[in-house]
């Protein structure tokens, strides 16, 4: 279902079924673990897909910025130039 790089690879999944009677297949919520790792400061021009690639060498560990962060949508952590967020070790 998920592709073998995705945060929700191992998720669980749980039927959930919508007020129209429809049933959809939907992540089981997960406690994050504690995250270590190194502030950065969002600079004008950063964008989430090239931080991940700089520092992990593989732009779709975006997500892991976002996990670490707790931002559900992770775009936002870099549309507010000189905020701080984590950048987690791996």
């Amino acid at each position: 279902m998920f592709a073998d790089n995705s945060r929700y690879k191992k998720v669980n999944t749980i039927s959930v079924t919508k007020k129209d009677g429809t049933t959809v297949a939907a992540v089981k919520l997960r406690k994050l673990p504690a995250i270590k790792g190194n502030n950065y400061t969002v600079k004008k021009q950063d964008r989430l897909d090239l931080l991940a690639n700089k520092t992990y060498k593989d732009d779709t560990k975006f997500w892991h910025v976002a996990d670490a962060n707790t931002e559900l949508e992770a775009n936002k952590l870099t549309e507010e130039a000189n905020r701080t967020i984590l950048l987690p070790e791996n």
